[in-house]
């Protein structure tokens, strides 16, 4: 029998109990001799949203976001620890005021070297501490000119961030690994732009908030002893 194309009312015209129009045509087909109902969509979304009739940038940040806890998680059971990450950078000891400008955004704490040093040491209570190194290799690339450094470079940051063979691998969708994947063929300052940024906004939504609520923050604000260029 051939395939019949379901001429009936569509989904929207029957009071939305189907999903207001987020239902797919129904296709009558055959099976062993009896008729069959089955729905076909090539526009159907990908399927990381929790429910595909919505826009998934919401789902996509939050599964992101629990990824990086468990890989939190993970390092901390397993006891990874992170002696080949470079020193903190050299800073001087920022004012009241200055400390106090780094709740007001995340662009003002990220532009301070000791705003920077003191947000890593709280990334490294939760193991989490590779996403601020990513972020400074990648600043680091991006100053450098000399074609052979760059490809040498870019090669040390892939290997050290991007590898999943490496305990400092840093989360990221499959979109920018694919991107980064296929310029690794001809790195360049900017191989890892997109990379970059989506750490970045992983630090800015995931654990800043909690930085500004942390104890390393609030002895700052009131003063503490520890300076913030120390790590």
């Amino acid at each position: 029998m051939m395939d019949i194309l379901y001429t009936g009312p569509e989904p929207a015209e029957l009071g939305g109990s189907m999903g207001g129009g987020c239902s797919d045509p129904l296709t009558l087909g055959t099976v062993g001799g009896g008729e069959v109902a089955t729905t076909h969509n090539p526009q159907r979304p990908s399927a990381c949203c929790f429910c595909w009739c919505c826009c998934c940038s919401c789902s996509c940040v939050t599964i992101r976001n629990e990824e990086e806890r468990r890989r939190r998680r993970r390092r901390k059971s397993q006891g990874t620890r992170m002696d080949s990450l470079p020193s903190c950078e050299a800073c001087c000891q920022p004012s009241a005021e200055e400390v106090r400008l780094w709740a007001q955004s995340f662009d003002k704490l990220m532009r301070n070297p000791a705003g920077r040093n003191a947000f890593r040491r709280f990334l490294r209570t939760e193991y989490s501490e590779e996403n601020m190194m990513f972020w400074l290799a990648c600043e680091d690339l991006k100053e450098e000119s000399n074609r052979s450094r760059v490809e040498e470079k870019a090669l040390s940051i892939y290997e050290d961030y991007i590898s999943i063979l490496s305990p400092k691998e840093v989360s990221l969708d499959s979109r920018v690994r694919e991107g980064i994947n296929r310029k690794m063929q001809e790195p360049t300052a900017l191989t890892f732009d997109d990379a970059q940024l989506q750490i970045y906004t992983l630090m800015h939504r995931d654990s800043y908030p909690r930085f500004l609520s942390s104890s390393i923050y609030n002895s700052l604000v009131n003063g503490g002893s520890r300076s913030s260029s120390e790590c």
